[in-house]
Formats: structure tokens, C-alpha cells, sequence
């Protein structure tokens, strides 16, 4: 980003407050179905989040981040 961003102090307008419907990590931690491989880039803050919550409970941070996803993609299914 080369170009600078100039903050104005102008009214927001309309705020829409969305509700945390995500679990704790502990509750995203183990699931089963079938899976299908992809290849997905990550931030590397978020990659090493999941790795240290990984080395904590012994489990595969690639496990969680399924999980994590799994648990998001359900949420919404059910609307």
C-alpha cells in the first residue's frame, strides 16, 4: 500500500453487531468425517496460534483448523 489513508472524523452510519457464534478452541478439537485434501495460505500469526493451542492439548494444529472450519461451514448450513 503506497497510498496513504486519510481518516476523517464523519459519522459511521448504521452499526450491525455480529454474535460470536464461534466455540472456544477446546470444544473444536476433535471430529470425524471423511476429508478431501486442499492447499490454503494462511496468515503466519494464525498458523502459529493453532500449532502453540496444538502442542497444548497434543493434537494435529491441522486438525483444528479443519474443525474451526467445519464448525463455521455448519453454522451457517443451518440458517
Amino acid at each position: 500500500m503506497k497510498k496513504k489513508i486519510q481518516y476523517t472524523n464523519e459519522p459511521l452510519g448504521e452499526v450491525l453487531i455480529v454474535k460470536d457464534f464461534l466455540p472456544p478452541p477446546d470444544k473444536i478439537l476433535f471430529k470425524k468425517e471423511e476429508n478431501i485434501k486442499v492447499t490454503i495460505n494462511l496468515n503466519k500469526s494464525s498458523v502459529e496460534f493453532f500449532k502453540h493451542l496444538a502442542k497444548k492439548k497434543n493434537v494435529q494444529y491441522q486438525k483444528i483448523i479443519r474443525n474451526l472450519l467445519d464448525y463455521y461451514a455448519t453454522s451457517y448450513e443451518k440458517r
